[in-house]
């Protein structure tokens, strides 16, 4: 790969052998994010195991260690942080750089909200481009001042405010709005609580749990009263559901495999693939089934089954947001029609993950029709091509699996960014039988 211009990476991606194997795919990102955030304000040392070593990560916690909280790195994935309480930040002398983590950026807007010191956050060209005006109102109204311009990063945050807890329905299901607001809740008077118009991931409301807060949560609703500390704690973060799902589709659609993925984080608000996936016909079985540091968790062995296409529950689509890249191209090869709708979340991703997966789908011989809210993918045979990831990892991942399935090889054009959420996602996917190499 040309190292020069990292941007420019390409994949080439076709036909491989049937997909076989036990894998062990990398650390959830979400909860790898909360992990470092939450041990860098507790009283006390914590030890995270299965941290995820992407960027997106590894940028939160660099953001932590230049504003003064040591964090050592005995081993990879594993990161002991010495916490240094919830006013025990240090002031930052210049811009606190998140990358390309829209997670990181709109959960620290929350956090630094309530800080005594300013702060900049900044982002590389896609995070420029995500809306941040979801999480600035909420936080507004709760007493932070944050600056941005017409809602997007970079974002400039006046310390000093004192914040007010706030009764908050949000009308859009986003597991991260309602973690930033329930992160300047830690620093609130009085008591935070959102609604949400659809329940979403709950890592937020576990991991405070973990780290003592009492915080009371039920589907759809929390409430965080404010006035406590969080206690160092013990973190095993459990494999990525989002990264295991481009082997979930992969397995499913190509005929003789049988994989089995281990340790895959198993949270509701999580697996609405998984759901999804069953219902178009996918074999997928649950095994050794558990729980860590309040996370369920269990190994998924998938095999080969024809798959048909269905209209996707809308109540499922909170629960699998991250994961619909997969799901374009699992529907691109079932039987039938899949309609998508309720997922306009999906335009204001790393791209507009609708427009993006559409244009390579139709470059791929495949029928699309596009709708404000999802779309409606028919069934075919998929042919070789070009198309564009547009930098987003979850796009190019889901292309390199178009690849093992069309007739010719695919050219998939910028998939460095790959590297946030899933290192060396091309070489595990090579040991389990992909064909797929750097261009």
């Amino acid at each position: 790969m040309n190292a020069k211009d990292p941007l420019q990476q390409d994949w080439i991606a076709a036909r491989g052998t049937p997909l076989h194997g036990v894998l062990d795919v990398p650390g959830d990102k979400s909860v790898s994010h909360r992990a470092i955030m939450l041990a860098a304000l507790a009283d006390g040392t914590s030890q995270i195991d299965g941290f995820l070593e992407g960027e997106d990560t590894r940028a939160t916690a660099a953001i932590f260690e230049r504003l003064g909280v040591k964090i050592e790195v005995p081993a990879s994935r594993t990161r002991i942080v010495h916490g240094v309480g919830l006013d025990g930040l240090s002031a930052p002398h210049s811009p606190l750089d998140c990358g390309n983590a829209g997670t990181g950026m709109r959960l620290l807007a929350g956090l630094f909200a309530a800080q005594a010191f300013d702060s900049v956050l900044i982002g590389d060209s896609s995070l420029t481009r995500r809306p941040m005006r979801r999480v600035l109102d909420p936080l507004s109204r709760m007493g932070a001042k944050i600056a941005a311009h017409d809602g997007f990063p970079p974002l400039r945050i006046t310390g000093g405010q004192e914040l007010q807890g706030i009764v908050y329905s949000s009308e859009i299901a986003s597991a991260q709005v309602k973690s930033a607001v329930l992160l300047a809740g830690l620093y609130a008077k009085g008591e935070t609580r959102v609604q949400e118009p659809h329940p979403t991931r709950d890592y937020t409301e576990r991991m405070l749990q973990a780290f003592g807060w009492p915080v009371e949560f039920s589907p759809g609703l929390v409430r965080l009263p404010g006035g406590h500390r969080l206690t160092a704690a013990h973190v095993s973060v459990p494999a990525d559901f989002s990264s295991a799902a481009f082997f979930l589709v992969a397995a499913s659609l190509i005929p003789e495999s049988d994989v089995t993925l281990r340790r895959v984080g198993m949270n509701p608000r999580r697996t609405g693939l998984l759901r999804v996936l069953r219902e178009m016909g996918a074999q997928i079985e649950e095994t050794d089934a558990g729980e860590e540091g309040g996370e369920a968790l269990a190994d998924l062995r998938v095999r080969h089954a024809p798959l048909h296409g269905i209209e996707i529950p809308r109540d499922a689509v909170p629960d699998m947001i991250d994961e619909f890249p997969a799901l374009f191209v699992a529907a691109a090869c079932a039987k039938g029609a899949t309609v998508v709708r309720g997922a306009a979340e999906l335009r204001v991703k790393e791209s507009d993950r609708i427009a993006t997966m559409a244009a390579g789908l139709r470059a791929l011989g495949i029928e699309i029709e596009e709708a404000a809210d999802g779309a409606t993918i028919h069934g075919g045979t998929l042919r070789g091509g070009s198309l564009a990831s547009q930098g987003d990892h979850r796009v190019a991942m889901a292309f390199a699996i178009a690849g093992q399935l069309a007739e010719d090889e695919v050219r998939i054009a910028d998939v460095a960014n790959v590297a946030t959420s899933f290192p060396a996602f091309d070489s595990l996917a090579r040991k389990s039988g992909f064909n797929l190499r750097a261009a």
